[in-house]
């Protein structure tokens, strides 16, 4: 019997209380082609990605799954009570899910906790009998997924780079993230031609660039070293990201950006040490910041940073000094978020215990605001520093001092108008106080 499967990747609320809606979606997840690929012949399978299109809510589905992703999830939520008040059964799955299940069960028909690999064609033999249980949970031993139907993707409105998978889940033990939280220091790596193999399917596809999705490819500089052997020869363009710490060694710098490597990301959170120390990463040394991301620069590889705005080291003074860093560095494309306590996480329960959340209600968890007190601000006023520090980094003036007047952008022109045109779109929907983390 021939069954239909919708998967959708909801797009977060906007302030006009309405979902985010763009022309495009430049990076795509990969967790729906993945379960889709997972999913039996028989059943026909759908992907809608709520940012470019509208939600079926009409679906002749049997089926209806939900991705749950940051400040996202309110939204995940609101889309499976439509479905459920119209008769439809619904599985929610994703990092956010997986973190708060209580939550998550009062909203759909069952709650997938963790990975899907091990889990999924019990929940689709489940529905086919009519026994779905309320949660499904198992710690995933090894990392080998089938190829992604990136088919499923191509004839959307996306971007030039599908997404590749080399590792899961992370060695480091930072508190406020949910990475961590869900591993608790588990890391698998793929093997290495199994990474290839969907490279490759990319490239069949007609694509040249690719995001090789790992929360720290670093991890295994051996391992990075033979996956860099195996790309070059493919003549693709790929970004990622890691620890910082990667700059220490310069021949393996040389040789990513050998293999095709333009850009790394990086989570440098903050440029205060003690803010660091209470986030559970005094293992990183933002003295050394400086010198490290001139040396992935001289490397000839771009940097994007991530940093977090209402950390206990935090004050005014010291937000200011965040953007004079990024200046300074001429960071091409820096990302910031408010340091958000997370349910499920080791930072929430933190919080909670010291009595210093000022809103619990998760409606109130949307990216856009504090709802914690820090030691030296309170949630008002972090959100106020957290715009204020968008608002100057991408004021035009930051954008062509960080892109065109940027001598490293120089050395690859071919990106500089990539560069350019994702400083703008940043700046568009700052303006609208949307948090650009959506693409």
């Amino acid at each position: 019997m021939n069954r239909k499967l919708l998967l959708i990747q909801p797009s977060p609320y906007g302030p006009n209380g309405r979902p985010v809606k763009k022309g495009r979606l430049h990076f795509v997840g990969l967790a729906l082609p993945l379960l889709a690929a997972l999913t039996p012949d028989f059943w026909s399978v759908e992907i809608c990605l709520e940012t470019i299109e509208d939600v079926p809510f009409d679906t002749d589905a049997d089926l209806v799954g939900i991705s749950t992703m940051g400040h996202g999830i309110i939204r995940s939520f609101d889309i499976s009570d439509a479905f459920r008040a119209r008769g439809k059964t619904v599985v929610l799955g994703g990092y956010m899910a997986s973190l708060m299940p209580d939550e998550a069960r009062k909203h759909c028909d069952a709650v997938l906790i963790g990975d899907a690999e091990d889990l999924w064609h019990t929940v689709l033999a489940d529905v086919e009998q009519g026994s779905l249980q309320p949660l499904y949970e198992s710690k995933l031993k090894k990392l080998r997924p089938p190829v992604p139907r990136y088919e499923l993707l191509t004839a959307k409105r996306i971007g030039a780079w599908l997404p590749v998978q080399a590792g899961r889940g992370c060695p480091h033990s930072c508190s406020f993230c949910s990475v961590h939280c869900l591993y608790r220091g588990t890391y698998l790596q793929r093997p290495v031609e199994d990474v290839m193999r969907d490279v490759r399917r990319v490239r069949e596809l007609g694509y040249r660039r690719f995001l090789l999705l790992d929360d720290n490819i670093h991890a295994s500089p051996a391992y990075l070293r033979a996956l860099c052997r195996e790309i070059e020869p493919l003549g693709m363009q790929w970004m990622s990201q890691c620890a910082i710490t990667i700059a220490r060694d310069p021949v393996l710098l040389a040789c990513l950006a050998a293999s095709g490597c333009t850009t790394l990301s990086f989570g440098l959170e903050s440029i205060s040490a003690e803010s660091l120390q209470t986030l559970d990463k005094d293992w990183a040394d933002p003295g050394e910041y400086p010198a490290l991301i001139a040396a992935i620069r001289k490397a000839g590889i771009a940097v994007s940073t991530e940093m977090v705005i209402g950390a206990d080291g935090d004050t005014p003074d010291s937000i200011c000094a965040t953007a004079d860093f990024i200046e300074a560095c001429q960071i091409v494309l820096p990302r910031f978020y408010i340091l958000t306590p997370i349910p499920g996480t080791d930072f929430f329960r933190q919080m909670k215990d010291a009595g210093r959340l000022c809103d619990e209600n998760i409606h109130a968890y949307d990216g856009t605001r504090a709802v914690h007190h820090a030691r030296r601000m309170d949630a008002g006023e972090v959100t106020t520093a957290y715009w204020e520090l968008y608002d100057r980094i991408y004021s035009l003036r930051s954008i062509l001092h960080r892109t065109l007047l940027n001598r490293h952008v120089w050395r690859k022109p071919s990106q500089l108008a990539l560069y350019l045109a994702a400083n703008l779109y940043y700046r568009h929907h700052i303006r609208q106080r949307i948090p650009p983390n959506i693409f």
